[in-house]
C-alpha cells in the first residue's frame, strides 16, 4: 500500500471489470508479464488477449474497440514499437492503462490510468536485465487480478467449469 496509489488501482480494476475485452501489449520481458496477465484474466472470465507489438502494427490493432481496455507496459514509457500502438488505442477510444516509471513519457502522458512503477535498480550485477522491474510488474498485475476476483465476485465454481485439467482441475472437481 505504501508503493501503489490505491485510488489509481481502484480505477484500473473498475475499468477492467467493465470492459468487454482487455488487450495487453508490451515488448521483451514486459511482454512476457503481459502475456501472463492476459492468461490470468481469461482464468477469471475476463475476455483478454495478448497482442504482440509486431502483430499490432500489421492489422492486429483491429481487435481494439471503443470501450475495451488496453494494458501497456514500458519501464521507460517510450519503447519505439509501442508508440504507434498508443496513438491508435487513443484514436479508437479504448481505455489505456499504462505501467511505467517515466511519468513524462509518451505512454504516461497518453494513459487514461497511469500506474507508476518505481525500481531503484535491477537485481543483476549490471543493472540492465529486467529482473526487479519484471517481478514488480507481475506483482502489480497479480494485485489487479486479486482485486478483480473480488470486484466481479468470481467463484471457485466458475473456475472449476473452465479449468477441468491438471492438478488445479482435480482440486476443483468438487466444485462442479
Amino acid at each position: 500500500l505504501d508503493y501503489l496509489d490505491q485510488e489509481t488501482l481502484t480505477r484500473a480494476v473498475e475499468a477492467m471489470a467493465a470492459a468487454p475485452r482487455i488487450i495487453t501489449c508490451a515488448s521483451g520481458s514486459s511482454g512476457a508479464a503481459t502475456m501472463k496477465l492476459a492468461h490470468s484474466l481469461c482464468c477469471i472470465e475476463r475476455p483478454a488477449k495478448f497482442m504482440s507489438p509486431a502483430e499490432a502494427v500489421h492489422g492486429g490493432l483491429g481487435c481494439v474497440q471503443k470501450g475495451d481496455v488496453v494494458v501497456m507496459v514500458s519501464r521507460g514509457g517510450k519503447t519505439a514499437e509501442l508508440l504507434p500502438i498508443i496513438d491508435v488505442v487513443v484514436k479508437k477510444q479504448a481505455t489505456l492503462i499504462a505501467l511505467t516509471e517515466n511519468v513524462t513519457s509518451p505512454l504516461a502522458l497518453q494513459a487514461d490510468i497511469l500506474i507508476t512503477v518505481k525500481i531503484a535498480s535491477e537485481s543483476d550485477p549490471l543493472n540492465l536485465m529486467a529482473t526487479a522491474s519484471y517481478m514488480t510488474t507481475v506483482a502489480i498485475f497479480d494485485a489487479l487480478l486479486c482485486a478483480l476476483i473480488e470486484e466481479t465476485g468470481f467463484t471457485a465454481e466458475q473456475f472449476a467449469l473452465i479449468h477441468p485439467g491438471g492438478p488445479v482441475g482435480e482440486k476443483l472437481s468438487g466444485h462442479r
